[in-house]
């Protein structure tokens, strides 16, 4: 697909079919989404994915998280289980994990390096027919959650992309070009 094509065309995704994804295709992507600029070429990511019988485990965090922080018991039943149902209708989480660097101008680099690969990782996956979401709800922070994909003292999980075939593909929302916002010095 042409780039300017593949850019414009390409969507979150949030529903998605029951269908699984290989982790070697994933892999594969990954392998070329990491092929961005990289001040200093720290390279501080690494990947988690959890799919199959590993997502309710991730799905029983959600639910608890979610009616432990309602206060309301009958709403907070409801509410978990809506949310236990969305996290299980997600056939792969891919958690990127980033080493914080102490240095803040190097964690800003490999924050910025580190999103350029998601999105590469998105445009790759479009392309092949597989939709995704990038999401960094408060639950990246929370210990259980942190623990089921593994995240060490000194990592921080900067998404959590949320894969698969699409289910249902939204129309474009308009951009403002960049020409509204273009300052030129001479």
């Amino acid at each position: 697909m042409e780039l300017t094509k593949l850019i414009r065309e390409r969507r979150s995704v949030h529903q998605f079919e029951d269908r699984p994804l290989s982790v070697e295709f994933v892999t594969e992507l990954l392998d070329t989404a990491v092929w961005v600029p990289n001040h200093r070429m720290t390279q501080p990511w690494r990947f988690v994915i959890i799919l199959g019988e590993g997502r309710q485990k991730l799905a029983e965090i959600v639910r608890k998280f979610r009616e432990a922080n309602e206060p309301d018991p009958e709403k907070a039943k409801e509410i978990g289980q809506k949310l236990y149902n969305k996290f299980m209708s997600v056939p792969m989480f891919i958690a990127v994990v980033l080493q914080v660097n102490a240095n803040p101008t190097i964690a800003e680099e490999d924050y910025a390096s580190a999103a350029c690969l998601i999105h590469n990782f998105s445009l790759l996956a479009w392309e092949k027919g597989i939709g995704m979401v990038w999401e960094t709800y408060p639950l990246l922070k929370v210990e259980a959650f942190r623990e089921a994909f593994g995240v060490k003292p000194g990592e921080r999980i900067i998404g959590s992309l949320h894969t698969g075939y699409p289910g249902r593909i939204l129309s474009a929302q308009e951009r403002i070009p960049a020409g509204e916002r273009l300052t030129v010095i001479e």
